[in-house]
């Protein structure tokens, strides 16, 4: 038996197509009476030709409508074809016909959002607001979904998104499993929160229909209330349903929604899921709304997940280039420290990094009667302390090839760092030529902390402290001063960054140099190596576990 359900005013009744002719209209006389402006008073009629069912338009001022274009002449209808006339809107449903299959013939028009960007999502910015959450359903029924297939869905969608790691397929599936979920479902797409930004963007979307305006349009005030709320949003009648602009509905069609909130590990929104139908016979009902809620609990850990996975592998990939750069900052520093009868040179560098600041160098001039010493403290840790670290490593090493003169060549030093500037990094900086013959050592101290030397008797002196300039990189041409100083047997030199210094404990102690002084004195080591493991074996035992704060690095070195 062939019938009619009619949709007006959110009341659905069922008309039985008993007769070969039914008349629709605003007259009494008609088989089918419409109380409306805009139907006719014999507006269209329905008939019966062999054994098709047809639709035909008598005239009327506004017109008859199948998927919103007017008709012209007899339509002959199909099972669950749908038809308008005026404000309301019929079904034909005819058990004798085949069922139109509609998730079947259209599954093939999904598209994500990445295809030929055929769909658009926009936030209609309403100022309408409610506090209550809509489920209507009225006589047209539930979604056809039973709960084993809605079950089998869930774990259909856990195991799709089980293992995937790259974002950008991960919520194409989620809409592809939520449209197996609800054959109903015309358009969905996923907005997901971006932190630059500070907004929610779409990065997936998918619909059914390739032949309309596949624009989502999000209702502003839903989509606030899903985020700050953090609860699903349900309408079954969008048409009637207040947090809409009135033509937002009408004009896409819109019958009923359900928007849902993505919740992140913090508990907070990452995103939102939204999908509609635009047909008018299957709403979204309450259990349809808890399903989608579960799903997308499901969807945002997955999302979560992979999201750390990314972050974890880009952490694993910035870890091996940090490791490399530390091999090539090392490289920067000597491999051997020179070998010259009657003295000893020992250096260490710890840095608080992979990478660090501190440097230091020690190589032959002047044809090998001289040893040059560089010794010098980038402001600042990690990776732009080490890019100026490696620059100063190579200006050092042109300069001290041409100059013997210390005064110049320290000037010449400054001028280059200053050519090239960062602001806010400069350089403490030491550099100091010894004669290995006579012992004769002069240095120049540009804002770094004086050289302390251990005489015989066991005193400790702070060499340089009158002669500090500002650091390198600051002022261009300063006129950097120089002081001279025999290095007699059995003296021992420790030049230091303040990662020794100002090495703290866990009560918040620093080291300090009077500690560092106190060591030097009480230490009986015989040579420089000796003494500089027993410092660093001080700081160490000072800070009692505490992480390094600082780069560590110390020179030692004297005569025997």
């Amino acid at each position: 038996m062939a019938k009619l359900i009619q949709l007006l005013q959110g009341i659905a009744t069922t008309i039985e197509l008993t007769g070969d002719d039914l008349i629709i209209g605003r007259l009494g006389d008609c088989g089918l009476q419409i109380h409306d402006g805009l139907v006719s008073r014999k507006h269209a009629r329905v008939f019966k030709k062999g054994q098709t069912y047809f639709v035909e338009d008598l005239g009327s001022g506004n017109g008859t409508s199948i998927n919103s274009k007017k008709i012209e002449g007899p339509v002959a209808l199909k099972n669950e074809m749908q038809f308008k006339i005026g404000p309301a809107i019929f079904r034909f449903e005819d058990l004798a016909q085949p069922s139109s299959q509609r998730n079947s013939v259209v599954a093939g028009h999904l598209a994500a959002a990445g295809a030929g960007g055929i769909l658009k999502v926009e936030v209609d910015d309403d100022d309408q607001r409610s506090n209550t959450q809509t489920s209507h359903t009225t006589g047209f029924g539930k979604l056809n979904v039973n709960p084993e297939s809605k079950l089998k869905a869930v774990l259909e969608i856990s195991r799709a998104l089980a293992g995937a790691v790259e974002l950008d397929l991960i919520l194409p599936k989620i809409l592809e499993a939520l449209f197996q979920i609800f054959p109903f479902a015309d358009r969905g797409c996923v907005l997901i929160m971006d932190k630059a930004l500070g907004k929610m963007v779409p990065r997936a979307t998918m619909h059914r229909r390739s032949n309309q305006d596949e624009t989502v349009k999000l209702s502003r005030t839903i989509l606030r209330k899903v985020l700050e709320e953090k609860t699903g949003i349900l309408s079954g009648d969008a048409p009637n349903d207040p947090r809409f602009n009135s033509s937002e509905s009408i004009n896409l069609l819109i019958r009923s929604m359900m928007c849902v909130p993505l919740i992140g590990l913090d508990e907070m929104p990452i995103g939102v899921i939204n999908i509609d139908t635009q047909n008018t016979f299957n709403q979204f009902n309450a259990g349809d709304l808890d399903l989608l809620m579960v799903v997308a609990g499901q969807a945002a850990m997955c999302y979560e997940q992979a999201n750390l996975l990314v972050t974890a592998m880009e952490k694993q990939k910035q870890d091996k280039e940090m490791q490399i750069a530390s091999e090539v900052q090392r490289s920067l520093l000597p491999t051997a420290l020179p070998q010259i009868p009657g003295w000893e040179f020992f250096a260490s560098y710890d840095s608080a990094q992979e990478v660090g600041g501190d440097y230091y160098d020690a190589f032959f001039v002047d044809g090998g009667k001289k040893v040059c010493l560089a010794f010098g403290d980038v402001a600042g840790k990690g990776v732009p302390a080490s890019l100026i670290m490696s620059r100063i490593a190579t200006v050092v090493t042109n300069v001290m090839t041409f100059v013997g003169d210390v005064q110049e060549a320290v000037q010449r030093i400054n001028h280059q760092m200053c050519t090239r500037a960062v602001d806010g990094r400069f350089v403490t900086f030491v550099l100091s030529v010894i004669d290995v013959t006579s012992g004769e050592m002069t240095i120049a101290i540009a804002g770094h902390m004086p050289m302390m030397i251990r005489k015989n008797d066991g005193t400790i002196v702070e060499f340089g402290d009158e002669i500090v300039g500002v650091p390198i990189g600051v002022i261009d041409d300063f006129p950097y001063e120089i002081a001279t100083r025999v290095i007699l047997p059995g003296e021992t030199c420790v030049i230091y960054t303040d990662g020794v210094s100002e090495a703290m404990n866990p009560a918040n102690d620093l080291y300090g140099v009077d500690r560092l002084r106190q060591r030097m004195q009480q230490s009986t080591g015989g040579n420089a190596e000796e003494l500089g493991k027993v410092i660093l074996d001080d700081v160490r035992q000072f800070a009692d576990g505490r992480p390094q704060n600082d780069d560590i690095t110390i020179m030692v070195f004297g005569r025997k």
